[in-house]
């Protein structure tokens, strides 16, 4: 057994942390979140955002932790090129994932606009349709992942000492593709009904058999870089089961009958019709990312190292902006759907001030303990140096990502999917790269590409704005039918 695991103090204090964070969630009194009528369209708003939002934030951290105890183990247990190795894995997995994911959140508004206006004959034929699109996207998913591993990595420029490595973690990461893409299925149709409480539950179980398997394959048994995809794979493979077995179950309009899982072809023009254009804003930000990451291989091994780790502490900065879009996007509509105008605007007001004040604590929090922080990951300190210098180049204009990411989920909410697009891809891709190729050549300095993310989240959030004041996105709603 590696005896470097028991020579870092930080990285044990940090696992019982995780202990302490899995203990405080499974004791959150979430009775209060299971009620029967689970409708977003009655009651007051702040409260029924802020409990739908809750078990979604605490499930995104859990997912977070999937992330984090991957490089924790990996970075302590293997050593930065083991770690530079996983590093990636954001921008690569998104990629290839993003467009299918980019659908769940189109069915999910179909379903939430069913839901709403109690059309319960329609909401069953898109349950079943999304049922069976997300088998059929699990195995493409499987297939190009495994096998345009090597070719993505190659192509973004990875190190060749690093290669192996990443090679091996990302095709048996993909290898267990259908199960966090079932998931994310079920999940989607959990969320667009109300219940964000059933998800968590399954989620925190499958994050302590994650944390227990990744000590067990890594550090015990020595499976090396392998061990950590293995043990990701198989906790994802179990909250796919239990999420499904539930909806098979489930005593409500929701509910999954296996005979009837078939896709409609009318129902499924609409999904792709809410969904293609977010998938396809996915598809290219995540092709964007993989060409910024590709900048950052560049300055070697250390820098993906440090960038990797930062990496992993921004998605705890997501943490309350995803939360927050994503309800935002269900309340938007279940509401539309209801026709409750009045109510759907200040339920808008209300996502907008909560996920900006609270993404802008975390990148405060995270501006101040960042060399704290990036430690847990690496204790090298020029690992720790490139970490931090990340870090305090961005997390003061997190308020810029939330704002972006809670008026797109507004949009998406009101059937208006085509607008995030749009902005996004100009300003957070071709602007983004446009940026990154010209000012690198001029000045390589690594902190050109860190300030290509402000200075777009701000373009964004400008050009959202603007749009949300002067659009009639409240009664002008598409029709996806």
């Amino acid at each position: 057994m590696p005896e470097v695991i028991f020579k870092s103090d930080d990285f044990w204090r940090l696992f019982f942390y995780l202990a302490y964070i899995f203990h405080l969630i499974y004791h959150i009194p979430l009775g209060k979140l299971d009620r029967k009528d689970k409708t977003l369209t009655e009651g007051k708003i702040s409260k029924k955002i802020i409990l739908f939002a809750m078990p979604i934030f605490l499930g995104n951290l859990l997912q977070q932790l999937y992330n984090i105890v991957d490089s924790l183990v990996v970075g302590n247990v293997l050593g930065k090129d083991a770690l530079a190795a996983v590093s990636s894995s954001g921008s690569l997995i998104f990629l290839i994932v993003g467009f299918i994911n980019g659908i769940f959140v189109g069915a999910g508004v179909v379903i939430a606009r069913y839901y709403g206006a109690k059309e319960m004959k329609e909401l069953s034929i898109a349950v079943h349709t999304t049922i069976a699109f997300g088998l059929i996207a699990g195995v493409f998913v499987t297939a190009a992942g495994m096998g345009l591993t090597p070719w993505m990595l190659k192509m973004m420029g990875t190190p060749q000492d690093v290669l192996p490595n990443s090679i091996l973690y990302f095709r048996l990461y993909f290898a267990g593709g259908i199960g966090f893409v079932m998931y994310n299925t079920c999940m989607g149709i959990f969320q667009a009904v109300g219940d964000s409480r059933h998800p968590l539950y399954y989620l925190i179980i499958s994050s302590i058999i994650n944390v227990i398997l990744e000590i067990l394959f890594v550090a015990v048994l020595d499976f090396g870089i392998g061990g950590a995809a293995i043990a990701t794979v198989i906790a994802q493979f179990v909250s796919a089961i239990l999420a499904f077995v539930k909806l098979l179950k489930v005593d409500g309009v929701h509910r999954v009958i296996i005979s009837q899982i078939r896709m409609d072809r009318k129902m499924l023009k609409s999904l792709l019709k809410m969904g293609i254009p977010t998938g396809i804003q996915n598809s290219v930000i995540g092709f964007a990312n993989v060409i910024v990451q590709s900048n950052i291989n560049k300055f070697g091994s250390v820098a993906m190292a440090g960038c990797g780790s930062y990496s992993k502490l921004e998605g705890f900065v997501f943490l309350p902006i995803t939360s927050f879009s994503v309800a935002i996007t269900t309340f938007i509509g279940q509401n539309l759907g209801a026709k409750q105008y009045e109510r759907a605007k200040k339920g808008a007001r209300f996502g907008i001030m909560a996920g900006v004040l609270l993404a802008e604590t975390v990148g405060v929090l995270l501006w101040i303990f960042a060399p704290v922080l990036i430690r847990f990951f690496n204790d090298q300190p020029d690992v720790i140096e490139f970490g931090v210098m990340q870090s305090r180049t961005e997390a003061l204009f997190y308020f810029l990502l939330a704002l972006s990411h809670i008026l797109a989920g507004i949009l998406r909410g009101a059937g208006k999917s085509k607008i995030p697009m749009i902005v996004m891809l100009v300003c957070w891709c071709a602007i983004r790269i446009t940026y990154i190729t010209i000012m690198v050549s001029i000045l390589p300095d690594i902190r050109v590409i860190f300030w290509a993310y402000p200075l777009t989240w701000c373009l964004s959030s400008i050009t959202f704005l603007i749009y949300y004041k002067k659009a009639d996105w409240l009664h002008n709603v598409i029709d996806f039918r």
